[in-house]
């Protein structure tokens, strides 16, 4: 008979490399405590990861969002002369 083969089953080690959470908690973590830039690159990440697997990418929204912040707030506080690690 003329019936098309059916579509493989999707590839197992797919399923075990989303890093959505990790991408967004560390994006969190650093866009908060340290390093804007890091927090922006590990939110792009989350939010890469989670339209791949489906997930909600709310927490690389957050990241970036904090990752922006931790940017203003240190040029404001450089800029006003009160930045705490500038000694000059």
């Amino acid at each position: 008979m003329n019936t098309p083969y059916p579509p493989p089953p999707p590839a197992p080690s797919a399923a075990g490399r989303d890093r959505t959470t990790l991408w967004g908690v560390l994006g969190i973590i650093l866009g908060l405590l340290c390093c804007g830039i890091l927090g922006i690159v590990f939110g792009y990440l989350s939010i890469r990861d989670a339209k791949r697997f489906g997930q909600s990418p709310v927490l690389g929204y957050l990241a970036i969002a904090f990752g922006v912040l931790n940017i203003i707030g240190s040029g404001v506080l450089w800029a006003g002369g009160n930045y705490p690690l500038y000694n000059d």
